[in-house]
């Protein structure tokens, strides 16, 4: 058996750490889920579309919704807790579970009839292109 020194700091970051969890929505007790909970998402920008990719390990496509209404683009879902039967061995569930939902306000010149939405390896992507008018266009200097 090995002897270590006690730190009050240290169980006192411990407890301030799951506090903010708490606080955030984003801890779950064995076997039960949480309210909400927000996937870490980019947003970048080329010369024709605006790419969004969000991390959603763990979760089926089927469990995740894709939506643009009047400007805004909204990803929701959930993921589920898989209930063990042998539960009395977790010592540790860190990871949320339960409803989640993201929503972006997307500039005018985004053709919304175009989007496209693929999910790979647990990250969702999708491709939001411009308008052809709102593309750069290199102009010619006579």
């Amino acid at each position: 058996m090995t002897l270590m020194r006690w730190s009050p700091w240290q169980e006192l970051e411990s407890v301030n750490s799951q506090l903010s969890r708490l606080l955030e929505g984003n801890s779950t007790v064995a076997g039960t889920e949480s309210g909400q909970w927000a996937p870490s998402v980019d947003i970048r920008e080329t010369d024709d579309a605006l790419l969004v990719q969000a991390e959603l390990p763990g979760i089926d496509k089927k469990d995740v919704q894709v939506e643009v209404h009047d400007g805004v683009l909204t990803l929701s879902g959930e993921r589920r807790y898989e209930k063990d039967l042998k539960e009395e061995n977790v010592h540790r569930i860190e990871r949320a579970y339960g409803r989640f939902s993201r929503s972006f306000s997307l500039p005018t010149h985004i053709d919304t009839d175009k989007v496209d939405a693929q999910m790979n390896d647990g990250v969702l992507e999708i491709r939001l292109p411009k308008h052809e008018t709102a593309r750069a266009k290199a102009i010619e200097i006579r």
